[in-house]
């Protein structure tokens, strides 16, 4: 090889050389840019984090009081035991010590940790909530020891219910924030309300965490405090609710034997008294996490404890929607309270016969009397001349149609038909047949609980529709500010002779011949009407027999009181109950609660249960009405059963 080939050569290998040297060092370069400028912060507190810690002190939320300053819902002291991963030397062995030392399935505890691992490594990893003092004492006698110095024990707040569950779908609970929570704005770990009132004024009750940053020594143990700011609690709110009235409900329900739900309030503002549904379930198993036994318990109940039956259950509600039928008749102009109808045990309609519910008939009844012995045939005659959009007009502007409007979530909306909403639904006109149906509560209106106490309190109030709502006033360190209540949904001025009928006939109800006399209170003047309504049509009734369906007939009582200046109204639904008038000694304790307290007399004690009626002594059990050809007139809906879905009971 020539010099000239090996100087050549040479050259070349020096250029490669002094390249990769170059190459190298702007990789370094490049490597120290990015670890020193662009991941600065991170390992800057990767360092700090060498010697200091960041610990997050919890706010409590805001307690809650009744309408007279009782304590509702508030706050106690409980226990996390948490790791910290980036104070690990061996995780597997600190979740082994762990789960020795507090007793605790060392499967759970990796299954929580591998949840977790995702998230930064300084972030704790909640392992148990709610330590007992046993597990506090022994896990932080293993730190003393350097056993677990990548445990951390924390102090927090936790929310403490009413015994017995007392209004658990008015308080709802809370629980860790979920992903659609986080990505909602939500901190990661943060307690937020899941339901009821705890979600519908989260951000009111919510306060603002704190923290509390401290040396820790090489094993992780805190020797001296840097800076702590304290967390701000949440903001208290006092609610409409009256808890002596709220106690009386449900334990009135206890006394019946049955389920169901109840919404009373006050006429004239809409502020809701009290307000339950049965079954319930115990909020305070979520107040620290709910383990898996619990919710797979509650979910696969066959009771549903978790249904808010108020606002979210839909049920017909047979004759108290005759209370709508009255109005709308009387509001229009079609009718005088004096206007008769003469019942002989039932009456024909577009070829069908449709059935009262007394064989003999009532004979001729006016409008004051129909309402007492809750006459089918009087509303039969009078849904017939209204016809199905006036009916639903009314019931509109009585609250029965659509949502309620009330400050919780998750309310269903209710459903009284029209021939608009046929069209829309099914694609198919609505038949005049149809309409008798719906005048006594049956074929396809279906209504929540909460619409009910809306309709029989603007009925009470002259016809103002007021929206119910739960919030009375807050405190934000300045003592109660009044919230202001809600807008007025709708108000039409009835008129004199209307309120006046529908007054006498309700007062009758309960303090005639009625079927409400059990809601009788001498000197109070309570007015009411109960309904009956089948759970299951006659045919389906027949196909599920040996099933574990409960078939019996539901039950409404709804009510006011005084007849002439109603200061409390509302519903009391009871699921299976079999009778209407099976609910008014629920309500009628609720009222004498309600006016002992005003008054200052003692308040009332449960009476002992009064032994039930024979079916043939029921006026709310007449034979359901029968089937029919689509093709009588036109009276039928293919595929809408008419066989007496809902039975017309009072």
């Amino acid at each position: 090889m020539s010099v000239g080939e090996d100087r050549r050569l040479l050259a070349v290998r020096l250029n490669v050389l002094q390249w990769s040297a170059v190459g190298v060092f702007t990789a370094l370069a490049m490597s120290f840019w990015f670890l020193q400028i662009v991941q600065h912060a991170k390992y800057e507190e990767m360092a700090e984090n060498n010697h200091q810690r960041t610990l997050a002190l919890r706010a409590p939320r805001g307690v809650l009081f009744d309408r007279n300053g009782t304590v509702l819902v508030e706050n106690r002291h409980s226990f996390t035991i948490s790791i910290v991963r980036e104070h690990s030397k061996d995780l597997a062995h600190t979740v082994r010590l762990l789960s020795q030392v507090a007793h605790l399935d060392p499967q759970q505890v990796q299954q929580i940790v591998d949840r977790h691992r995702a998230e930064p490594s300084y972030r704790p990893i909640v392992v148990v909530e709610d330590a007992t003092l046993a597990q506090v004492a022994a896990v932080t006698a293993r730190r003393l020891d350097t056993e677990l110095p990548d445990v951390v024990v924390e102090e927090v707040p936790a929310r403490r219910y009413p015994a017995q569950a007392m209004a658990a779908h008015l308080f709802g609970y809370v629980g860790q924030a979920n992903d659609a929570q986080v990505d909602a704005g939500a901190m990661q770990g943060a307690i937020v309300g899941q339901q009821g009132l705890e979600k519908a004024y989260n951000d009111l009750l919510m306060g603002t965490d704190g923290a509390k940053r401290v040396v820790v020594n090489s094993v992780g143990r805190e020797i001296r405090t840097l800076e702590e700011i304290p967390p701000v609690e949440g903001r208290r709110a006092q609610l409409t609710i009256d808890a002596d009235l709220q106690r009386a409900a449900e334990d009135g329900f206890r006394l019946a034997g049955f389920n169901g739900a109840a919404l009373i309030m006050d006429p004239r503002n809409g502020e809701v008294l009290t307000y339950a549904s049965l079954p319930s379930y115990d909020p305070n198993d979520f107040s620290v996490g709910i383990d898996r036994a619990t919710w797979a318990s509650l979910n696969t109940d066959k009771l549903k404890p978790l249904q808010n039956r108020v606002l979210q259950g839909r049920y017909s509600p047979g004759s108290t929607f005759k209370i709508v039928v009255a109005t709308a008749a009387l509001e229009e102009g079609l009718v005088t309270p004096d206007f008769k109808v003469t019942c002989n045990g039932g009456a024909t309609f577009f070829g069908r016969y449709f059935k009262c519910h007394l064989k003999g008939g009532h004979g001729t009844v006016d409008m004051r009397h129909a309402i007492e012995k809750s006459c089918n045939v009087y509303f039969y005659t009078l849904g017939n001349m209204l016809g199905v959009d006036k009916i639903h007009k009314w019931a509109e502007k009585l609250g029965m149609v659509g949502k309620t409007g009330i400050d919780l979530p998750n309310e269903q909306e209710s459903l009284v038909p029209s021939t608009e909403w046929k069209m829309k639904r099914y694609g198919e006109k609505w038949y005049a047949g149809e309409t008798i149906s719906v005048s006594i509560g049956q074929g396809q209106v279906a209504v929540t609980p909460a619409s009910l106490a809306v309709m029989i309190s603007t009925v009470a109030n002259g016809g103002t529709r007021v929206t119910p709502h739960v919030l009375k006033a807050i405190d934000e360190g300045q003592g109660w500010k009044p919230v202001p209540a809600p807008a007025v949904a709708d108000s039409v001025a009835f008129k004199p002779e209307t309120v006046a009928a529908l007054r006498e006939g309700l007062w009758m109800v309960v303090n005639a011949s009625g079927t409400g006399g059990r809601a009788r209170l001498p000197g109070y003047d309570v007015a009411g009407k109960t309904g009956t309504a089948q759970v299951i049509s006659i045919q389906g009734r027949q196909a599920a027999k040996g099933s574990d369906r409960d078939l019996r007939d539901h039950g409404f009582f709804v009510f006011f009181a005084p007849r002439d200046n109603p200061q409390i109204a509302g519903v009391i639904f009871a699921e299976h109950g079999e009778h209407g008038y099976l609910g008014a000694p629920i309500a009628k304790h609720v009222i004498d609660t309600y006016f002992a307290k005003k008054e200052g007399r003692p308040l009332p004690k449960l009476p002992l249960p009064a032994p039930p009626a024979r079916d043939d002594e029921d006026p709310d059990s007449p034979p359901a009405l029968p089937a029919v050809d689509v093709a009588d007139a036109r009276g039928a809906v293919p595929g809408i059963p008419t066989d007496g879905r809902v039975r017309e009971t009072d």
